[in-house]
């Protein structure tokens, strides 16, 4: 798979690679598969959070902004 950088990514990518001694395909090996869990991770939690809400558990606005300002008393 071929991939076009902007100059400021590919510069930015060299930089890092560079500072931890590793070859920059690594580096972005590293970015990409970093970015991949957190995305999964992420959906997972919106699934999660839709399950919830589904089952009738959630807060309301109001009960949100209640609970803030109990906080901040």
């Amino acid at each position: 798979m071929d991939v076009q950088l902007s100059p400021d990514v590919e510069a930015e990518i060299t930089r890092r690679a560079t500072s931890a001694g590793k070859a920059p395909a690594e580096v972005v090996q590293e970015l990409i598969a970093t970015a991949l869990a957190e995305e999964a991770r992420f959906l997972a939690a919106v699934e999660v959070g839709f399950a919830e809400l589904d089952a009738g558990q959630f807060v309301t606005h109001e009960e949100v902004g209640k609970r803030i300002e109990r906080r901040f008393r």
